[in-house]
């Protein structure tokens, strides 16, 4: 085993761990803890496939780690009864547990910063503001697939569902989800491209 790969396998490790414990008696429903963490469980077999031909910076597979460690979370407690969360509420003052507002951050703080690299590896593309607003559009996108399927969910299923949509009664947490993934990648462009690059220019 080469250096290289000693970190990405140790990440992967404590993720697994993260996973394994998240699917042992979470608090809501099976089906909630599946609609979690089904991101982390199409993203894993991907990532594992391709990581001989295309393995990430170490950079971004540590912050892959730290999103999917936040939907292990998410899924094992449903979001609305996340104990950070509860924490932030007496701590601010908030009327609603608010941690699901970190994991729609997370959506868009990761996926700006995977297609970055994406885009930077396998384009002409450069870095710079074209880079930025295409990157910011797909973290967006993503944002807005997701919330779609939300809606489909809730369509299907409504009381099995309701957990997973966690809305907590606000009627403005989709434009409030899509606003925090807005900010978490604008967040990762302005204060992490210039280490992204650096993990760049190693490879």
């Amino acid at each position: 085993m080469s250096k290289k790969d000693i970190y990405p396998k140790i990440l992967l490790a404590l993720v697994v761990i993260f996973f394994v414990w998240s699917g042992v008696h979470p608090h809501d429903s099976r089906l909630t803890w599946v609609l979690e963490t089904a991101p982390f469980m199409i993203a894993l077999p991907i990532l594992l496939l391709t990581y001989k031909r295309f393995p990430f910076t170490h950079f971004v597979y540590t912050i892959i780690a730290i999103h999917a460690i936040v939907l292990m979370f998410g899924g094992h407690y449903s979001y609305a009864k996340v104990p950070l969360g509860f924490w932030m509420e007496d701590w601010f003052g908030w009327t609603r547990n608010n941690y699901d507002k970190i994991g729609h951050f997370m959506q868009g703080f990761g996926p700006v910063l995977y297609a970055r690299e994406l885009l930077i590896r396998t384009s002409p593309l450069k870095p710079g503001k074209w880079l930025n607003v295409i990157t910011v559009s797909i973290a967006m996108a993503i944002s807005a697939i997701y919330e779609i399927i939300e809606w489909l969910s809730s369509l299907s299923n409504p009381a099995d569902t309701e957990a997973f949509l966690g809305t907590q009664g606000y009627i403005w947490d989709t434009q409030t989800d899509m606003f925090m993934c807005l900010v978490g990648a604008i967040f990762a462009l302005l204060f992490f491209s210039k280490l992204h690059n650096r993990y760049l220019d190693r490879l």
